[in-house]
């Protein structure tokens, strides 16, 4: 199975270059499916349902989130109601949608996603190893081909993941960090793995932000109100290839341009 995954997709320049690009890559790489993690694509925080609607449309088939899903009210209800995107799996129990969805592509095959947060200098909520444990023993036997989206801040806590599920799961792609890290790599169990996806956005910014803002909020040490880079957007992302009986990665390849 061949699979394209895109990094965080920061507001309004991240959309236009996906959909720009989406049809021409999926083609490119005979992909049969798009994830990417929309938790910052509507003003740079957030997804609000005309966002998801709108890279819905542009050809990505799921999308993943993290820890700013929670900004538009609206998502509560469409988290509960929409297949297509999913929250962190480890929020406490009751919170709106699902962590773990098992799509079906046209040809009947099938493919586990699954969306975990990392804790470390981020909220304490539910352990995502244990919780990944969980997932899993869920996941019918005859679904092997799974992608975990870890959002976590860490780098030590991504690896320590990646190595808990080796020959677990198909892939741990790490996002949050929106940069891009060089350590794409398949692990000795068959799982793929990098610490961070990095960014659809513009890379000439602080993380996908206008970098005046960010300096003086570093500077005086009070709150600014985040504005979105001006400039040329890029594409940050990976492709898998996917042994569809097996369920483990054969390559792993980034996407950067």
């Amino acid at each position: 199975m061949r699979i394209l995954f895109f990094g965080d997709i920061v507001g309004k320049p991240g959309r236009l270059i996906l959909r720009k690009r989406l049809a021409s890559l999926r083609e490119e790489k005979g992909a049969d499916l798009i994830i990417a993690n929309g938790e910052n694509a509507s003003g740079g925080i957030g997804l609000s349902g005309d966002t998801m609607r709108e890279l819905f449309g542009a050809g990505i088939d799921i999308l993943t989130s993290g820890n700013h899903i929670w900004k538009h009210k609206e998502m509560y209800n469409l988290l509960n109601n929409e297949p297509r995107i999913i929250r962190p799996a480890n929020y406490p129990q009751g919170a709106p949608g699902s962590g773990l969805v098992i799509h079906k592509l046209a040809d009947g095959r099938k493919i586990a996603i699954m969306n975990l947060l990392g804790r470390t200098f981020m909220d304490d909520i539910d352990c995502p190893f244990k919780k990944v444990d969980e997932l899993l023993a869920s996941i019918p036997e005859d679904v092997c081909v799974r992608i975990i989206d870890f959002h976590a801040e860490a780098t030590s806590e991504k690896k320590a993941l990646s190595f808990y599920v080796d020959g677990k799961v198909s892939a741990v792609i790490g996002t949050h960090t929106h940069v891009q890290t060089a350590d794409a790599m398949i692990l000795e169990k068959g799982t793929g793995y990098i610490t961070d996806a990095g960014m659809c956005g513009v890379e000439e910014s602080c993380l996908g932000m206008d970098p005046k803002v960010i300096i003086d909020r570093f500077m005086t040490g009070l709150p600014q109100r985040f504005k979105i880079a001006k400039g040329s957007p890029h594409i940050n992302g990976l492709f898998l290839n996917v042994d569809g009986e097996t369920g483990l990665c054969t390559k792993i390849e980034l996407i950067r341009e």
